[in-house]
């Protein structure tokens, strides 16, 4: 529980995102991976400044949807599934706490930009129930092991509609990458 407080006081403790460059990997589950939460997954991860690093699966639709919007939820993870999460384009830095991912993209759990965001309507975001979190050293553990395929994230990949055959498809790609080296 620990460990909880201190990503949530991290992930609210950044700086506003205009201070931060990009900084997200695409963790793809090796088909050995046996752990229930993580199997056949696709994760955002990014890294706190404190080396905590925290994500959402991008391929776990839930059959649930949000309140307000009747959007989808997915689960983002095993970490305080009732917390949301939104993973959302914007053309420039938010004013809150938010981890900047890949270009024009921001990962929060920020409860006044979650309600803007949602206010809009516009697509431009993704909700999730539930994040993934290490602590520091722990995935860089997880990585020695060889439990994870590492691929670049693209925002076309990070709002795909149909996530279904995702896994496959990226596992395929990052087993290529790595006979090819």
């Amino acid at each position: 529980m620990r460990l909880l407080l201190v990503l949530l006081l991290s992930m609210s403790a950044i700086a506003p995102a205009q201070a931060q460059a990009p900084n997200a990997i695409l963790l793809i589950a090796k088909p050995s991976m046996l752990d229930p939460n993580f199997r056949e997954t696709v994760l955002l991860v990014t890294q706190a400044s404190d080396s905590s690093t925290v994500g959402v699966i991008l391929n776990r639709p839930t059959t649930r949807k949000h309140q307000a919007t009747g959007a989808v939820l997915y689960f983002g993870g095993p970490v305080m599934r009732e917390v949301l999460v939104a993973l959302f384009h914007s053309e420039r830095a938010p004013e809150a706490a938010a981890f900047h991912v890949v270009k024009g993209i921001y990962l929060t759990m920020q409860p006044q930009i979650i309600e803007a965001l949602a206010a809009q309507r516009d697509g431009r975001y993704r909700l999730y129930a539930g994040f993934s979190g290490w602590a520091p050293g722990q995935l860089q553990s997880e990585l020695a092991r060889d439990d994870w395929y590492v691929l670049p994230p693209s925002a076309e990949l990070l709002f795909r509609t149909d996530t279904g055959g995702m896994w496959e498809e990226l596992a395929r790609k990052a087993r290529a990458r790595v006979t090819m080296r």
